[in-house]
């Protein structure tokens, strides 16, 4: 009986990787000609469902923004580099220290 449910169970297993590769590769052709249409019509793009008027204040508000952030990302270096050279110098000596032993 043992081998009954063994081969039952490799069946089903078999059948359902057959269907789901099966319905996967028909899922995405179904996809792939929605998302052709789409943009053929034009619904893929951002503003297709909104008023004119209110395409143009969000496009203005993008580069504002964009202005806005590329200013504030100006960063300043410090006036010393104290700290690095501190760094590499222990490193150094500890790679000395490593070739006298």
């Amino acid at each position: 009986m043992f081998r009954l449910t063994q081969i039952m169970r490799n069946l089903y297993l078999r059948l359902e990787g057959f269907f789901s590769v099966i319905f996967t590769s028909v899922a995405n052709v179904v996809k792939n000609s929605f998302g052709f249409f789409a943009k053929l019509f034009g619904f893929s793009e951002s503003g297709y469902y909104l008023e004119p008027d209110q395409v143009q204040t969000l496009k203005q508000n993008e580069t504002q923004q964009q202005i806005e952030t590329k200013q504030d990302t100006t960063t300043q270096t410090p006036a010393s580099k104290r700290r690095a050279n501190a760094k590499m110098e222990y490193y150094l000596n500890m790679a000395r220290d490593l070739k006298k032993n």
